[in-house]
């Protein structure tokens, strides 16, 4: 009887020792991924004392990693053949035509008519996800208080509180994150102001960072504009990527580039063709403001088209989730009627 008592008293001990050391296990585990965590490192060099960080984009920063890890577990449902793409209407004078249907356009996907069109619509009022990189190297010294004024200016009419993000990098030989993504236009008017200028220009570097890591992450299924506006000379002279490098990561990340050329000599110059490249190739337009008041109006022309295009999803022919970059060609089928989207996309892997 007595021993029988004693047995049960050690199986007793020996569960909870097992219990104790299956806790100890899954505590060592947490703490393993914990400290993997904290071991990474943002690619941006931040300066602390100027980003400022409000409650609602602190909030959004970590949900947005949560986002990003929802939406790779869905892309298991979601369809890869699908194709999503904002594209502009203008007439022979430049202007936005905006009554346009879906039967106005010709559409080719990989050169091959599309299978199918699941959805064609006029946007005005999608969200909008904005990148204000600015040049802040010593070649741009002209007007850089006045472009940072313009730029503020824009900021504060086109972000809506509640609606629509942007950040603010300065860059030069490296890139500097003066604000976060955040909808307060105060916070960001500071992160423009806390701009300084000096060094080298490293403008592919800044492009392919702010779409890799601000800009790309999988489809929703609300559209979103994602755009980069750039106030620079096209120049660069410290990119460890390339401009190829740069255009593709922002394809991939289906973002708009808008450039806003600083130079005032008048003179057409070998940045000018850099800044209509990044711009032609992803959709967006190159700005060359001789006067100052003219940047002002190069901003009010961007906020105009982020606010006036057309969204279409299409189904492509003959697709393959191989991987491989595809191209868009969309026409208007009416007489001088000029369209303008980005070039093309790269399907995704399965």
């Amino acid at each position: 009887m007595r021993k029988n008592k004693v047995m049960t008293q050690r199986n007793q001990f020996e569960l909870a020792a097992s219990g104790f050391a299956l806790i100890a296990f899954a505590i060592a585990i947490l703490l393993g991924l914990s400290v993997s965590g904290c071991a990474q490192t943002s690619p941006y060099v931040i300066a602390a004392s100027t980003v400022a960080v409000d409650s609602s984009s602190a909030a959004a920063l970590p949900a947005a990693a949560s986002d990003e890890a929802d939406e790779t577990i869905l892309t298991i449902k979601k369809r890869v053949d699908e194709v999503n793409v904002l594209f502009i209407a203008t007439d022979r004078h430049g202007k936005f035509v905006r009554n346009l249907n879906q039967t106005d356009f010709s559409i080719f996907d990989d050169h091959k008519p599309v299978q199918s069109i699941i959805n064609f619509r006029r946007e005005t009022d999608l969200p909008i996800e904005l990148g204000l990189l600015v040049d802040v190297s010593g070649s741009v010294q002209g007007r850089f208080g006045f472009e940072k004024e313009a730029a503020t200016g824009f900021l504060q009419h086109i972000i809506r509180h509640g609606y629509d993000r942007a950040f603010v990098v300065g860059f030069n030989k490296e890139s500097r994150l003066t604000q976060d993504f955040t909808d307060k236009v105060p916070l960001l008017a500071a992160g423009v102001q806390h701009l300084s200028n000096g060094g080298g220009t490293a403008l592919y570097d800044a492009i392919y960072k702010a779409c890799k890591e601000k800009l790309l992450r999988e489809h929703s299924d609300h559209p979103i504009r994602k755009a980069i506006v750039i106030l620079s000379d096209g120049e660069d002279n410290q990119s460890e990527y390339t401009r190829a490098q740069a255009i593709e990561m922002a394809q991939r990340a289906e973002v708009l580039i808008y450039a806003i050329s600083t130079d005032d000599s008048g003179l057409i110059l070998r940045g000018d063709k850099v800044l209509e490249d990044l711009a032609s190739a992803t959709g967006g337009r190159a700005f060359f403001p001789y006067k100052m008041k003219d940047i002002t109006h190069s901003f009010a022309a961007i906020e105009d088209e982020l606010r006036s295009q057309y969204a279409v999803s299409y189904k492509p022919t003959d697709f393959d989730a191989d991987g491989r970059y595809r191209s868009i060609e969309i026409t208007a089928l009416k007489k001088d009627l000029q369209v303008r989207a980005r070039r093309g996309y790269y399907a995704p892997k399965q």
